[in-house]
This record gives C-alpha cells, structure tokens and sequence, in this order.
C-alpha cells in the first residue's frame, strides 16, 4: 500500500456537503488552485476537504504527477454521482429560498469570448436586484463553451451561433451587429455604400476558425459569391483590432466590442452594402435540464430589459 494513502473503511462515514462541492470543483477544473479560487478558499484547505474525503472513503479519489491532476476509477464514479447529486441540492436550496421569498443561489454562466465587452454589464445590475445570487462567469472560446454544453457544466451558456447539432433550446436576448473595420487612414474608410464585391482581393484579419463571428462571416461571403481571402487568423477581438489598426487588414468584428467613438482605437467601421450583418446573442441550455430557480430568474431578468439591454450592451 503506497505511503500516507487512507485504509479501507467498512463505509463511508462523515463525508460533508463541503467535501463534495470542493471535490467537484477540483475533479472538474482539474485544479486545486482553480479550484480554492472558485470557492474563495484557500489552497490548503482545498487540500485538506480532499484529504478528509478520500479518508472517510476510504479510497483515494485524485492523482496528482507533478502538476497534473486526474482521477481514480473511484474518483470518476465519484464525480459523476456527486455532479447530479449537487445540482439536485441546488435546486432544493434554491427551491427553499423561492418558498421563502428570497433569491438565493449560485448561477453558473459559460460565455464565448466576444461577450467580455457587454456581459459584466449585464450582470452588474442583475447582482445588484438579487445579491443573494452569487455569479460564476466562465469566458472561454466557442468550442470550451460547446464542450461544457455537452457536459451538462453550467447553468446557461451564451453565444453568437448556437450549434445545429446538439439538442438544445436558445432563445435570443440582445442584437449582434457584426460590422466591417478598416485602419482610420485606409482608402475604403472614406467611401459610402461599398459592395462587397468591391472588397475582393482585400486581406482580412479575422478570429479562429471554429469562432460564432468567423463562420458567420464565411458564410455570408460564400453566399454573396464573394472571395474572403484571410492573411491572420487571431485568439481575440483585441488582437484583431489591434491588426486592423496596424494596416495588416480588414477586419469583422461584433459592435459590441468596440468603443462608443471606434476612431479613438484607430479604427473605421466601413459603409458595406449589406452590413452590419444583424445577429443575436442567444441564452442556450440543454433540451430537458430543468432550470434552476437562479436561471429563470436570470431569463426573466432579461426579458423585462431588452429595451436597456440594447442601449447599455452597444
């Protein structure tokens, strides 16, 4: 038996609430320090809810090889028990708390990358009518956020293009115009009603492939029959901007991401025919997950706000 590892127990004994939602945590992010920051704890105490766990079962749960984390047969088994089990206690927690007449509750949000610019603005007054609701925004690219989808991660997840191949409900909550940019100084930026087809044989600085923005905009090219010819590819809005200003090409990009006076970063918008392309940012979930209370609470905040959403958002 390898050293410091817990004895077999006749059954599991005093295994607590906290054990398991710091196990979840860590067996999910694959990350005591992730983890401990997730739950505004310390890393050592992560460490010692683990040790406790793995001792009242009696089995160890976690491996950890240098900085890699992964799991037991009997952590796997235990992850995908205490998963549900959590989310069936969160919606009883919550479910008291409505009885009660209190909002209450831990919303989970996964969000595609473009949202950065508008989502803390939407969740700074939903937090401030509900404080009781504590808020976990996870900003990743398109594919985490589809990856979490898939397992069932989070609460709601928002995005520009939700996938055809999942079996999901979306429901749009706020416009996505999706405009074309140039450097200030570049020739087009002094035109009006510009074709598309006056923009072939134009280099594009665009976002990765596999991006809500990016395939949008290929199809939108491939339909008006109009090359796209893409000289960079880059991980960020930022970075594309960044690439526009600097002459290397046009870019497209969301509204949402830019500034309220786009000349201020050294960018145009360009007057194309057919642009702004007019999108939604869609609310997305599993087809048959039950909502929490903290969701629907979510979902009727939003709807009640479209009119402020569209001012504060763009």
């Amino acid at each position: 038996m390898t050293k410091n590892m817990p004895l077999p127990s006749a059954g599991m004994r005093h295994v607590t609430l906290r054990q398991l939602r710091t196990f979840e945590a860590v067996a999910r992010l694959r990350s005591f320090t992730r983890a401990a920051q997730e739950q505004h704890v310390t890393q050592p105490t992560v460490s010692k809810q683990i040790r406790l766990l793995q001792e009242a079962v009696g089995l160890p749960l976690i491996e950890q090889i240098g900085k890699r984390i992964s799991l037991t047969e009997a952590g796997e088994a235990l992850y995908a028990a205490c998963t549900h089990w959590l989310e069936g206690w969160s919606r009883f927690e919550q479910t008291v708390s409505e009885l009660k007449g209190v909002k209450r509750g831990r919303l989970r949000i996964a969000s595609v990358t473009t949202t950065t610019h508008f989502m803390p603005r939407v969740l700074g007054p939903f937090c401030a009518q509900y404080p009781g609701i504590d808020v976990a925004l996870e900003v990743v690219n398109r594919d985490r956020v589809l990856e979490r989808l898939a397992h069932n991660q989070d609460d709601l997840y928002v995005m520009g293009v939700p996938p055809d191949d999942l079996n999901i409900v979306c429901t749009p909550f706020l416009e996505n115009h999706l405009v074309i940019l140039a450097a200030s100084n570049h020739p087009l930026a002094r035109q009006r009603n510009i074709p598309l087809t006056g923009l072939a044989g134009q280099s594009f600085v665009l976002r990765e492939r596999g991006s809500g923005t990016r395939l949008t905009v290929e199809r939108v090219f491939r339909e008006r029959q109009v090359s796209l010819d893409v000289r960079m590819e880059l991980g960020s809005n930022e970075a594309v901007k960044q690439a526009v200003a600097g002459g290397l090409g046009l870019g497209i990009l969301s509204r949402s991401t830019l500034s309220a006076d786009p000349s201020q970063e050294g960018i145009a918008i360009l007057d194309v025919q057919g642009f702004p392309i007019r999108r939604h940012w869609y609310l997305v979930w599993p087809r048959g997950k039950q909502l929490s209370v903290v969701a629907k609470t979510f979902l009727d905040f939003l709807q009640t706000r479209r009119d402020w959403l569209e001012t504060s958002a763009h």
